[in-house]
């Protein structure tokens, strides 16, 4: 009897959701102050700059969606989950351009429709033309007094930044898609810097075409704040069979001050003023030498041509991060190698990696999820081991010429993932360096890892699909580096010493204007239970928001823009400190 009134209030409860939603009820207005009203007045005006200046640019913008369904263990589980990755011109009424995928491999974005359709549709939002976009403004168009109420709630610090909160509501038959939520107003010069909630429908629609979202923006240039993130939540209205019941969603953009290469002129190579020739103080070239060179030329063309194109971040102090659990491993292995090592990291979140001549790059959303070191050295191993085997780039990207192409087309044009025949010539080469390397007692927690990576594989599919480099699995969903899971414990979700894998975003986020990694500094937060891990899943988006510094001794030729701080430097051949959680402390912790 219990359980059928519990049912009923439950069905109760959210047929009262539903009109609640139509019909938003709210507390009486109350009159701002003349301070108050000054304020809003300054942020709508602040608002049009912002929009203004956003029409100027062309980000990328990446999204990731999962799809969850309850979990009586862990709250949510996700089901399925889908990405697209485009770069937006503003400048031509929200025209986006897709990355296009490999047409001729699966899983690179195969059959997808147009950017903008496309993830429109990930979101559920048939009705809305621009989708995921709206949730960058409050409202482009109408946000004014004559169109909105808004009513004061309290002063509030997000980070350092003090912000005076309002609610925001849309006057009566004023249309629907307008704005109705609570905005955050940084007190200096009026700009919003958050806003969350959702777009009004019909009240005669039975299906919303709007879902909750929460939007953040950054100060990324003196005086100039725009949209960083933004993170959505919500029930889905999914048609029969489906398993999912909500889903949880991620925007990011970055590359504000890229440029969109739409001429070959934008890629010519520079003139060194008073170059001089010393080629008659140099010794001669061998072959070999020659060779090499000829593939380091292909690597920096590459290398270049993806930074150019906001999918890889320019060198940022965590690559000495990178580069010292490398040296770690080339010590241990007593290499001796022609060349650096150098590491870079690709921005996007599928989790992969890839070798483009002597550098070895890590996707951040693959970053994000490890949760040690040894994990971290392990996928370095197995590129490394590509280079070792002479697995190398392809040279004819030493001619620049080849890369001349849309930014768009990356994906079609340059192809850096391995054979399988590679592929499991350097997995097997990569457990060897691995063992013999100062991680070789810790290849149980490595084999954790991947065990929660199969665990998640099937529903988890668009995480695990490369668009650049080397996925972590193969097609039939084991790792490639299976060689090291056979003295891994068994994953259990109840014991809270054993962390497999992080949430996304736990180790790093990305500068918005100039597309650098920042290393995040963020405390160990002690697990209460199994559903605080979260391994490989979507979070909410909170900033600590900071208002942008002129760096005070800028090098010459330097641009100005957010700096990370530096990371601890361990040196090469000692343990490196990423940023990374000790799966063995007897007081479990997660970033």
């Amino acid at each position: 009897m219990f359980r059928k009134l519990t049912v009923l209030g439950l069905a109760v409860s959210v047929s009262f959701a539903a009109a609640y939603a139509k019909t938003p009820r709210t507390s009486p207005l109350v009159p701002l102050t003349p301070q108050q009203t000054e304020l809003v007045q300054k942020a709508i005006a602040r608002e049009r700059a912002t929009v203004a200046q956003i029409r100027k640019s062309t980000p990328v913008v990446q999204s990731y969606i999962q799809d969850m369904r309850p979990d009586p263990k862990l709250y949510q589980i996700p089901v399925s989950d889908q990405y697209m990755l485009g770069r937006v011109d503003f400048g031509k009424t929200f025209n986006a351009e897709e990355y296009s995928g490999k047409k001729s491999s699966v899983g690179f974005f195969k059959g997808s429709l147009k950017f903008v359709s496309g993830l429109t549709d990930s979101f559920h939002m048939k009705n809305s033309a621009t989708g995921f976009m709206d949730m960058m403004f409050v409202d482009p168009s109408g946000f004014d007094l004559q169109h909105y109420d808004f009513s004061y709630v309290r002063r509030e610090f997000l980070g350092n930044v003090r912000t005076i909160v309002f609610d925001v509501r849309p006057k009566t038959h004023t249309g629907n898609g307008r704005f109705f939520g609570r905005i955050w107003v940084e007190d200096q010069d009026g700009n919003i810097v958050r806003f969350n909630g959702a777009f009004t429908d019909n009240s005669s629609d039975d299906v919303p075409h709007y879902f909750h979202f929460d939007s953040w923006r950054m100060n990324v240039q003196q005086g100039l704040w725009l949209p960083a993130a933004i993170y959505v939540e919500d029930t889905i209205r999914a048609g029969k069979g489906s398993k999912a019941e909500s889903l949880r969603g991620q925007t990011y953009y970055w590359g504000y001050s890229l440029k969109l290469p739409t001429r070959e002129t934008d890629n010519e190579s520079m003139e060194i003023d008073n170059a001089q020739d010393q080629s008659a103080n140099s010794a001669d070239v061998s072959p070999l030498q020659a060779q090499r060179e000829w593939v380091s030329q292909a690597e920096q063309n590459v290398l270049d041509r993806l930074t150019q194109a906001g999918l890889i971040a320019p060198p940022s102090d965590f690559d000495k991060v990178l580069e010292t659990v490398t040296n770690n491993i080339i010590i241990g292995n007593k290499l001796a190698l022609p060349n650096d090592i150098h590491c870079r990291v690709i921005l996007t979140t599928p989790l992969e990696s890839m070798s483009v001549g002597n550098t070895i790059l890590l996707s951040k959303g693959l970053v994000d999820v490890l949760p040690t070191e040894e994990d971290l050295a392990a996928v370095l191993s197995f590129q490394l081991a590509h280079i070792i085997l002479g697995h190398r780039i392809d040279t004819r990207y030493a001619f620049n010429d080849r890369l001349l192409f849309p930014d768009e087309a990356a994906f079609q044009r340059i192809h850096m993932d391995h054979s399988v025949i590679d592929n499991e010539a350097a997995a097997k080469k990569a457990v060897e360096l691995f063992n013999n390397s100062v991680y070789h007692d810790k290849a149980g927690s490595v084999g954790l890892f991947f065990e929660q990576l199969r665990d998640r594989e099937k529903p988890l599919n668009a995480l695990l699909t490369p668009r650049l480099g080397d996925s972590l699995v193969r097609e039939d969903g084991s790792p490639w580096l299976s060689g090291l899971m056979p003295n891994a414990p068994r994953l259990d979700m109840d014991n809270l010493n054993q962390i497999a894998a992080l949430p996304l975003n736990s180790h790093l986020k990305i500068d918005p204007w100039d597309d650098k990694v920042i290393w995040l500094n963020v405390k160990p937060v002690t697990l209460l239970n199994a559903r605080d891990k979260m391994p490989l899943e979507i979070t909410p988006v909170y900033f600590r928001l900071q208002r942008y510094q002129i760096p005070a001794d800028l090098p010459a030729g330097a641009t100005q823009g957010t700096a990370a701080p530096p990371p601890a430097d361990a040196g090469a051949g000692a343990a490196a400190a990423p940023p990374a959680a000790d799966a063995g402390n007897a007081q479990p912790q997660q970033q």
